[in-house]
């Protein structure tokens, strides 16, 4: 049975975490599906909240590593969902 990985990460103060969590998804890019972000943007601001979602392929064990170098990032609210197909 195939599994199907999606994390959803809220960043709750971009300026600060951005570098840190930009270094670690670049590190697992070879098991990153697809990867979506988004944070608030008008004439005025921009949010300092921000949200990724990550779709993940490959090894379910460095799917683990990847959760777990996340989960060590202050300031990161990481959420899972896992399918299997």
């Amino acid at each position: 049975m195939k599994e199907i990985r999606i994390l959803g990460l809220l960043i709750t103060d971009r300026v600060k975490e951005a570098g840190r969590t930009q270094t670690t998804l670049t590190r697992y890019a070879s098991i990153i599906k697809s990867r979506l972000g988004f944070h608030e943007v008008t004439e005025d601001v921009c949010s300092r909240v921000g949200i990724i979602i990550l779709q993940l392929s490959g090894d379910p064990a460095t799917c683990d590593q990847l959760e777990h170098e996340l989960s060590l990032i202050g300031g990161l609210e990481l959420q899972r969902m896992v399918f299997s197909v």
